[in-house]
């Protein structure tokens, strides 16, 4: 899969073409020139330990260990280089010969993850604003003024419904934290080397960072969040939607589900 310089024109004939990749496609594809390597981020899997891992990597010596790098430091964009800013011939280039990776996890634990770290805690009022006044607005009745205001008690069941409204998508894509892994990192375009799972993270992270040629030097970091969400939680949340929403929501990240081989959650009432 290469890159085309601007969207691909519709030919004749009534074979439709599959989409050609362009350059704004290519934001969460993460390049270090350095060990030619090329990460395709998907926040709520271990993105901000990858972008720190990258930012060692790339950074020419300049930090030697990936926690001592804050993280909000690990998401201003200018500190690391992504495809989208290289010539469509080192683009392509790149995505011939360097090491290509990302990492997955089951769809709804991320997608649990991202309502929880998002909407749920206190100090996440940037997200508050821009989506929860909307969600608020939208598909609760009889909210209250304070709600409206402050779009900072978005219940999970009004998520849901945001996220499967067809008005949702005509509106805008999906914020990265839960558009699809589909849609990011285009795993149908891009041929990716390996991909690696949450469930499996530390070993797969460290089995990359060996085939860069860094596993001695370099360590995925190890920690395990105590607040860190699991089927269970996910289960939980899901028994609060009704089925009609579960299914939709299914629908919404089949893609997710059967590319990396995700099975139902035995949780569904389908």
């Amino acid at each position: 899969g290469g890159v085309a310089s601007g969207p691909a024109g519709s030919s004749g004939g009534h074979v439709r073409k599959r989409r050609v990749l362009t350059p704004s496609d290519l934001k969460h594809l993460v390049v270090d020139d350095e060990h030619e390597l090329i990460y395709c981020y998907v926040p709520k899997v271990a993105c901000t330990n990858w972008k720190r891992v990258m930012m060692v990597l790339s950074g020419r010596g300049k930090y030697s260990d990936p926690m001592e790098i804050p993280s909000n430091e690990a998401h201003v964009p200018s500190n690391l280089k992504t495809l989208n800013q290289y010539s469509i011939p080192d683009i392509n280039h790149r995505l011939k010969s360097y090491l290509k990776f990302l990492f997955v996890r089951e769809p709804f634990e991320r997608l649990v993850s991202a309502y929880r770290n998002k909407f749920t805690l206190r100090y996440n009022t940037s997200f508050h604003k821009r989506y929860g006044t909307k969600i608020v607005r939208r598909y609760r009745k009889n909210a209250t003024t304070e709600a409206l205001q402050s779009g900072a008690d978005v219940k999970f069941q009004e998520f849901a419904e945001y996220l499967v409204d067809p008005g949702t998508q005509r509106e805008a894509p999906l914020n990265e934290h839960w558009q699809t892994v589909y849609s990011l990192c285009h795993p149908c375009h891009i041929h990716y080397d390996l991909v690696g799972k949450y469930e499996t993270l530390e070993e797969d992270a460290n089995y990359v960072l060996k085939l860069a040629g860094v596993g001695d030097s370099l360590h995925f970091p190890t920690y395990a969040k105590s607040t860190r969400t699991t089927d269970q939680m996910a289960a939980m949340f899901f028994n609060n939607i009704s089925s009609l929403q579960q299914g939709q929501l299914y629908q919404l990240y089949k893609l997710d589900f059967l590319m990396f081989n995700y099975s139902i959650p035995s949780y569904l009432k389908l």
